[in-house]
């Protein structure tokens, strides 16, 4: 039988301020570019695995500072997406990719499908049952729930430049990203850019938050400028305000 994790190593969620009074849950699924002992380093080297296509870059450090301005809970992925993507559903070849953007990752060539059941089994269902059971507890105490995801992407794809600092993605509820797109404060914000539905981007919030008719968002801010502390503070903080007001407008609507 395959495993994945030693038993030293972490769960693959992380809860940070459990308690937050925040109606918002943030989530972070590619959050770490860690990668468990059994599996080496997919045949990367140490600099390959501090690139973009072993995590989102800056995301998690922004992803907290937002967690304590908001008092907000936030759930963390502790493993690298290259080991599972934990934003893709299993049958998916990005769940496990064996080529990001221009790298190839030898350690996901050619999985067995026990090989990707033990990723799955090990990394990605933790992580979501750890998600489902949150908001199933905000549920049963009737609490105001909107969930937002918090990702960052390369400035420059496959040689194309990307004109954007930040984008709000959607699919199935569009509430919360048109709000955020009309109140925030830079004319480089997009709506489903640098991705959309079509990508498969949005898997994790159509499996946990559409079902359960919670308002949800996919934020996406461009890495470059949430590499270092004062560009991570700064975003979290020019995201509060929207959020917040957002936050307010969709529960009065939900009022009337």
């Amino acid at each position: 039988m395959i495993k994945i994790l030693q038993d030293d190593e972490p769960h693959p969620a992380e809860v940070v301020n459990s308690g937050g009074m925040s109606p918002y849950v943030l989530i972070c699924e590619h959050a770490s570019n860690r990668i468990p002992r059994n599996l080496g380093t997919l045949g990367l080297s140490d600099e390959d695995l501090q690139r973009h296509i072993a995590w989102d870059i800056g995301a998690e450090a922004t992803a907290r500072i937002l967690s304590k301005i908001l008092d907000a809970p936030l759930i963390l992925q502790r493993y690298s997406r290259l080991v599972y993507d934990c934003n893709r559903p299993p049958e998916a070849d990005s769940a496990f990719p064996d080529e990001s953007e221009i790298y190839q990752i030898p350690g996901n060539r050619n999985l067995t499908p026990s090989a990707r059941l033990a990723r799955t089994r090990e990394i990605a269902r933790p992580f979501h049952a750890t998600i489902e059971a949150f908001l199933d507890q905000r549920a049963v105490e009737r609490r105001q729930t909107l969930v937002a995801s918090i990702h960052s992407f390369t400035p420059v794809y496959k040689g194309k430049e990307r004109q954007l600092d930040v984008g709000f993605l959607f699919d199935r509820d569009a509430a919360l990203a048109n709000f955020l797109i009309k109140v925030f404060p830079t004319e480089k914000a997009r709506l489903n850019e640098p991705y959309g539905p079509k990508d498969g981007v949005l898997h994790l919030l159509n499996f946990h938050a559409a079902p359960r008719g919670l308002r949800h968002v996919m934020i996406e801010i461009r890495n470059d400028l949430i590499t270092e502390h004062a560009g991570q503070n700064a975003w979290a903080n020019y995201l509060v305000v929207p959020l917040a007001q957002a936050a307010i407008k969709l529960a009065s609507q939900a009022r009337s």
